[in-house]
């Protein structure tokens, strides 16, 4: 078992030990004498300016352990005072530094700690939050290599890491993106390239009007996110195709629609109530016979597959043709990241390339002819950052302690006598209270507490509390805290 600590303090010290640090270029420029005092100056200023944001920074860090999750009524409602007219001239940058974190700090959500247990969101890994930090420094566009070798090569280095590590085909493609929203997004359009290429129709070229007709097939619990990256594309969310699903929301794959080349099904590695696995070995070998694509939303099921004892549920997906995951749920990277991974690269580069007399030709990997944007900030540092600094073991660890904890906090409030709705396979695990009333007002309690903070959701005509453990930072103590906390406000509920 592995735990990381962040240490307030020794941050705080390291931040200012600039005249440690190397000055880069490694040869300085010099700047011209009738400039040398102010380009000093100038400098100066920054390096303080940067201290004192670390210094809050890690403030914050060291205070989140023990702060309550939710923000105090009173702290958001001086959000306010970030407001009023825009200033007529320049603010000391320091001062809207101090502004920011005295304001803002107090009315964030706690979601870097231990007790955050909403909307699948994971926390922020000790490495990739300081090379977020670096990142931010370098302020790359990894438009095009040639634009920033260093963030061009990284996207390189951990697309080789994570084909490894999940169990990807080797000569798959990727494209860095915002999230999994996104990914969808660039899978499903690699499909619909694909797919009407196959047919003789060229979409970056000709459009949809008047193009080929494409089924889309989905399970009766897709979700959100995927229906949207549909709407985006063209094809519809209404326009898809159904199919049931069990009582842990999982495609019945008997009950497929006839398949063929023009078909894209969409399953789900992880669903997004229960954490259950689609049926994918039964799903892809049906598709594969009809020529169909399957899409894979993998939001945070993906990294399933890289724990040994979770690799089970995700046998069978490798032979998809599209994958969607979120970097910034499971694998802990600070907001925005996420990865569409495609079976055959130049399905994505169609669907996805850039194309301009003035843009430089090269023979090597154009990142933005993998993504939807063209300018866009260097998200493989951070990702390269984690994987480095987890390593195969330590990130299956992470992985596999969060399930771990998943059940914990299930089998806690079984014994309570409360109903957990789903078979807790991953890290989602679904709670009922008794009647819907009961166990929306219970979910409010438990929010305002603010020991820990649970989302509310629907699902099979049940209502529910849902826990999504997913922070690298949550140990047993956070569990037993935030179970004590449920166990407290759901009986003092009840009993009124």
């Amino acid at each position: 078992m592995i735990y990381f600590f962040y240490d307030g303090a020794t941050i705080a010290e390291r931040a200012g030990r600039r005249a440690k640090l190397p000055s880069w270029p490694a040869t300085p420029v010099e700047a011209p004498t009738h400039t040398h005092d102010l380009y000093t100056s100038e400098r100066t200023r920054m390096n303080d300016l940067l201290e004192e944001a670390a210094r809050r920074a890690a403030a914050y860090i060291a205070a989140v352990p023990a702060r309550s999750v939710a923000p105090r009524p009173e702290d958001v409602s001086r959000l306010e005072e970030l407001g009023g007219p825009l200033p007529e001239g320049p603010s000391d940058p320091t001062a809207v530094i101090r502004l920011l974190d005295d304001v803002g700090s107090p009315a964030t959500v706690a979601s870097t700690g231990g007790r955050y247990f909403g909307f699948v969101v994971g926390g922020t890994l000790p490495a990739a939050l300081a090379a977020s930090w670096l990142a931010g420094a370098w302020d790359q566009n990894v438009g095009f290599t040639v634009m920033s070798p260093v963030a061009a090569a990284l996207e390189v280095i951990v697309l080789d890491w994570l084909r490894d590590v999940v169990g990807l085909p080797a000569t798959c493609g990727a494209g860095f993106v915002t999230g999994a929203t996104m990914a969808n997004f660039s899978g499903l359009a690699a499909a619909r390239s694909a797919l009407l290429r196959r047919a003789g129709w060229n979409p970056e070229e000709q459009g949809l009007f008047g193009a080929p007709e494409l089924t889309v097939v989905v399970g009766d619990e897709v979700h959100v996110s995927l229906l949207k990256a549909l709407a985006m594309l063209g094809l519809g969310r209404s326009r898809v195709t159904r199919v049931p699903v069990d009582d842990q929301g999982r495609i019945r794959a008997r009950d497929l629609p006839a398949l063929d080349d023009r078909t894209i099904v969409c399953i789900q590695a992880g669903n997004v109530n229960t954490g259950a696995f689609d049926p994918a070995t039964d799903i892809c070998a049906a598709a594969r016979d009809a020529g169909a694509w399957v899409h894979v939303d993998g939001a945070f099921g993906l990294w399933a597959a890289v724990a040994p004892q979770r690799r089970h549920l995700f046998n069978g997906f490798a032979d998809a043709d599209s994958w969607a995951t979120d970097c910034h749920k499971w694998l802990n990277v600070p907001h925005d990241s996420g990865i569409a991974f495609v079976r055959d690269p130049e399905h994505l580069r169609q669907a996805m390339a850039l194309s301009a007399a003035y843009l430089p030709a090269s023979n090597v990997r154009e990142p933005s002819n993998y993504t939807p944007e063209a300018s866009r900030r260097a998200r493989g540092v951070e990702l390269w950052a984690a994987l480095r600094s987890l390593g195969r073991s330590g990130l299956a660890a992470m992985i596999e302690r969060d399930c771990q904890l998943a059940t914990r906090f299930a089998q806690g409030l079984s014994r309570a006598g409360f109903q957990i709705l789903n078979d807790v396979v991953l890290n989602q695990v679904l709670v009922s209270f008794g009647d819907a009333a009961t166990t929306r007002r219970i979910i409010a309690e438990i929010q305002n507490d603010g020991t820990c903070w649970c989302g509310g959701t629907e699902w099979q005509g049940h209502t529910a509390m849902r826990i999504s453990v997913s922070c690298h930072a949550t140990t047993e103590d956070d569990i037993d805290r935030s179970l004590a906390a449920v166990i407290r406000v759901a009986q003092a509920a009840t009993e009124r």
